[in-house]
């Protein structure tokens, strides 16, 4: 079992002391508070597993303290701990939210068995919370494939870069080339890999809630703040956090999200101090950080602390040899799923294939194979299978740097503001709202637009 934060609240500072270090020799993570104020900003500053906590206090009632404690964090277990042989106050402690008690004078084993069931039900309570974060896939294309000269260079350096414990991690390349299994992979091949790896998309959250997310509320912070929120900083600590589409931090938050880069801590919007963590962060972007920091969108200085490891991954087309293996791999899960039998790829089919960009990279071959095996009645994918860009061998959509150049010469209005209004919409990640304000028209405009063109 992982080491645990417990927090020791008790004014007998002989018993106090003496608790601390027998659950010390345990390997835990033990602080100590003779009142309650002081145990209750121990709370506030530091992420605690556990609270022995004494129902009678110099300063303040222990069942007071325990619904201030529930009240900020549900998740912290409490222990209470009391003197009387009566065990009504006890009891009622239970029904607010204790998890257990011990009467004076308790056994040494006493205490251990309690402290061990306490931190195995919260040890048990992280790891479901961990499942549901990691949110894995069982299917085959969750993990990165391929054999080709890049994709062994690619695996080689994660390797190397998950073995370091804290270093940041920025993943670059284009849209669809599998940045998040490059972080699931760091993590996974880390020392880490049994805590939580927690994910959150920059972009696809509104820019008046992504602060929360990352960081938290104090109940009452603002209007809408019914109770504590914890942000994922403190549901990834020990863990690894990955943040995609870095580029789309507002600059407002930027600073903040540095000072945890430099400093491993934090504080909750409302909150009073600091919560101290030990997290890895691995950031993700399709843009040119230095273009977004020439343009004033991204601090300089946080780009060159995040640049201190870079992983760009090669494009499809930069890995040729990968596509037909890819290509079987994914028709493999597509058989089982929709029940057919195609056994291969025809050779005109296959050579269509290796002849196009994949402006979309492994997310659109993935997404071709599946569209094939639907329509394929056969025994082999034909190229009347796969879509018209792929049997014309032309990229309906323009690749980064090729904007402009896709096409033929006889291209109509139509096809260029087609092709021109996809190509905007990759670069911000599908986001309407900041593609509408770069083509300069309404979002009402986009969309009836994208629905003409058919485009998804």
């Amino acid at each position: 079992m992982p080491k645990s934060s417990i927090l020791i609240i008790e004014d007998n500072e002989d018993l106090c002391q003496t608790l601390a270090d027998i659950l010390r020799k345990k390997g835990n993570k033990v602080r100590t508070a003779f009142r309650g104020e002081h145990g209750l900003a121990i709370l506030r500053q530091d992420i605690i597993d556990l609270v022995l906590l004494d129902i009678k206090l110099p300063d303040m009632n222990g069942i007071e303290i325990l619904a201030e404690i529930k009240d900020k964090d549900p998740d912290v277990l409490v222990v209470m701990i009391t003197a009387t042989t009566d065990a009504g106050p006890a009891v009622d402690a239970m029904k607010k939210g204790a998890y257990d008690y011990l009467m004076k004078p308790f056994e040494l084993d006493q205490l251990k068995l309690v402290v061990a069931k306490a931190l195995e039900t919260q040890h048990l309570k992280k790891e479901v919370s961990r499942l549901k974060n990691q949110q894995k896939d069982t299917f085959p294309d969750n993990e990165l494939y391929g054999d080709s000269k890049p994709m062994r260079e690619l695996k080689k350096l994660i390797k190397i870069v998950a073995a370091t414990p804290k270093t940041s991690v920025l993943i670059q390349g284009e849209s669809g080339t599998g940045k998040e299994l490059v972080a699931n992979a760091i993590h996974n091949w880390s020392a880490r890999a049994d805590k939580a790896l927690v994910k959150i998309n920059c972009s696809a959250i509104p820019e008046n809630l992504l602060e929360s997310e990352l960081f938290g509320h104090e109940k009452g912070a603002f209007t809408d703040a019914k109770s504590l929120k914890k942000g994922i900083f403190e549901m990834a600590h020990n863990g690894t956090i990955f943040l995609d589409e870095i580029s789309s931090m507002q600059m407002s938050i930027q600073p903040k999200f540095l000072r945890v880069l430099e400093t491993q801590a934090f504080g909750r919007i409302g909150g009073t101090g600091d919560i101290q963590i030990d997290v890895r962060i691995i950031a993700a972007t399709n843009r040119n950080l230095e273009d977004c920091v020439e343009q004033q969108s991204f601090r300089e200085d946080l780009y060159y602390r995040l640049k201190v490891m870079v992983i760009d991954i090669p494009s499809l087309r930069e890995r040729k040899e990968d596509i037909i293996p890819l290509a079987m791999l994914f028709m493999g899960r597509n058989n089982k799923e929709f029940g057919k039998e195609i056994r291969g790829i025809a050779p005109d089919a296959a050579e269509k294939m290796l002849k196009y960009r994949w402006p979309g990279n492994v997310r659109e071959l993935k997404n071709v194979i599946e569209r094939g095996v639907i329509l394929c009645t056969g025994g082999e994918l034909q190229s009347e299978h796969l879509p018209l860009e792929l049997q014309d061998g032309i990229s309906r959509i323009s690749t980064p740097g090729d904007f402009g150049n896709s096409g033929s010469d006889a291209d109509s209005l139509e096809e260029m503001e087609k092709r021109h209004i996809a190509n905007v919409l990759i670069k911000y990640s599908g986001n309407k709202s900041k593609t509408a304000r770069m083509l300069n028209i309404s979002r009402s405009t986009l969309r009836e637009k994208m629905k003409n063109y058919g485009i998804a």
